[in-house]
């Protein structure tokens, strides 16, 4: 948990005070109270994380429950209106704004977009459904993908048009 929380606050540039890194933080509590073996003492902790998501919740505006798994260097940049799906995935080196929803399309179909690594989602977005977005993709601002979005590529629109990444 603790390398972890480090590897945090190096991706939030050692600011204590970014609210994306005290989610972050509640997140990897979170994690960690999984591998307790005690179940009395699980419970304990178990309170403990709920009273700190709430709190961390209503204080940031993110809603980023531990069940979503996330890879290295993840980012919350600029907090509010943030809701992501306990079942959504993402990669490497992912980028999250304000505004942005990972999550459901169907309340009765739980499953959520799988990302990829080093993507970027614009303030606004929403991501929904069993989808994948690929590697290497930028989400616009405002953007609704509702489909798969294949590697180097870009989001934009209602609903998102997929086009390709100019090359450099």
């Amino acid at each position: 948990m603790f390398e972890n929380i480090r590897a945090d606050l190096t991706t939030y540039q050692n600011d204590w005070g970014a609210q994306g890194f005290w989610v972050m933080l509640i997140y990897r509590f979170g994690r960690w109270r999984y591998q307790i073996g005690n179940t009395i003492l699980r419970k304990c902790f178990s309170l403990i994380y709920k009273i700190l998501y709430k709190l961390v919740q209503i204080l940031t505006g993110i809603e980023f429950p531990c069940e979503v798994k996330v890879g290295k260097h993840f980012v919350i940049d600029h907090f509010g209106g943030i809701v992501v799906s306990g079942y959504a995935k993402f990669g490497d080196y992912c980028r999250i704004r304000n505004g942005v929803v990972v999550g459901l399309k169907n309340v009765d179909e739980p499953c959520a977009p799988t990302i990829g690594d080093h993507v970027d989602i614009g303030a606004g977005a929403k991501v929904l459904g069993n989808i994948r977005i690929g590697n290497h993709v930028t989400i616009g601002a405002n953007a609704v993908v509702l489909c798969d979005v294949p590697d180097y590529s870009i989001a934009v629109g209602v609903p998102a048009k997929i086009k390709p990444k100019k090359q450099n």
